[in-house]
């Protein structure tokens, strides 16, 4: 295997992921997040099942063990229900700024989790650069403050807070429960795992709130779900087995850290698609965080 293809590959899912975000913004303000959310995993078990198919000769992950089915599906529910639940929440109660700062700790929590899980070590030159690499993220989601500023309810606030720590918690739990049960399984068919251990969390909150109506209406939108799709392949579909690859070869805390520089790698877009300024700052944190990222692959 070729060297810091673990370090890559965390690379490639951070700009995936910022694709996909873009999409599904896009798509959320026309169908609502909790649409969005759902509807994107089931496009994007379509296609994994299509590849599975294509290149395993198996649609569906039948040939995992039990124990691979529990830890995957564990890593599911925690990364992709419950992260992004609270996290789509958290953006609404205390802003997008605050939350993706709060979501700075998923890196340190994550390579704590695999040190006291997994037993794996990281340098002080890894711990280095990930607090330079956080600390470069955090600048830039700071530069700018949220569109909506306005004082907030402490009860709101806390609440926020909350929603968003655990959505870091849970991001971390699944990049780690990940790493463990990814072991030298396809990646293609460990993601199909993930997103039906997810869609039990999903398909029991949106029956609780009797949303079934609201996302047939979604589905039907044509604009929206071509958006979705897009979103789905370069996100879930792409995105995810990207991270697994990065899982296999590379430290959970080091992937999240590379990870974690989506507010910065999102700065291009943001100028080209809506032509906001960007500070000197700004492009400071940006820098920064590069050369902490540069610092953990070389």
């Amino acid at each position: 295997m070729e060297p810091y293809t673990g370090e890559l590959a965390a690379m490639a899912t951070a700009i995936l992921w910022t694709l996909s975000v873009l999409a599904w913004t896009s798509a959320g303000k026309h169908i609502g997040a909790v649409a969005v959310s759902f509807i994107r995993l089931l496009i994007a078990g379509v296609f994994l099942a299509v590849y599975g198919q294509l290149v395993r000769g198996l649609a569906l992950p039948t040939d995992a063990d039990p124990l691979t089915w529990l830890i995957l599906g564990l890593s599911g529910f925690f990364g992709f229900f419950l992260a992004d639940i609270c996290l789509f929440k958290a953006f609404l109660l205390i802003g997008p700024r605050l939350t993706l700062l709060v979501q700075s700790l998923v890196p340190p929590m994550a390579a704590i989790l695999s040190y006291v899980w997994l037993g794996d070590n990281l340098t002080p030159r890894h711990w280095l650069a990930m607090l330079v690499t956080v600390v470069g993220v955090g600048w830039v989601v700071l530069e700018q403050p949220d569109a909506d500023a306005q004082p907030r309810p402490p009860r709101q606030l806390t609440w926020g807070i909350v929603l968003a720590v655990i959505a870091a918690a849970g991001q971390a739990i699944g990049l780690v429960l990940s790493k463990q049960g990814i072991g030298q399984y396809d990646a293609g068919a460990a993601t199909l795992i993930r997103l039906l251990g997810s869609m039990i969390g999903y398909v029991v909150l949106v029956t609780l709130w009797r949303r079934w109506p609201a996302m047939l209406a979604a589905a039907h939108n044509a604009r929206a779900m071509a958006v979705v799709t897009f979103g789905a392949v370069v996100g879930p579909f792409a995105g995810v087995v990207m991270s697994l690859i990065a899982l296999r070869h590379c430290h959970a805390g080091v992937v999240a850290t590379i990870i974690s520089t989506m507010p910065v790698l999102i700065l291009p877009f943001v100028i080209l698609l809506y032509h906001e300024k960007v500070s000197l700052r700004a492009v400071g944190g940006a820098i920064l965080s590069i050369l902490g990222v540069a610092l953990l692959v070389l």
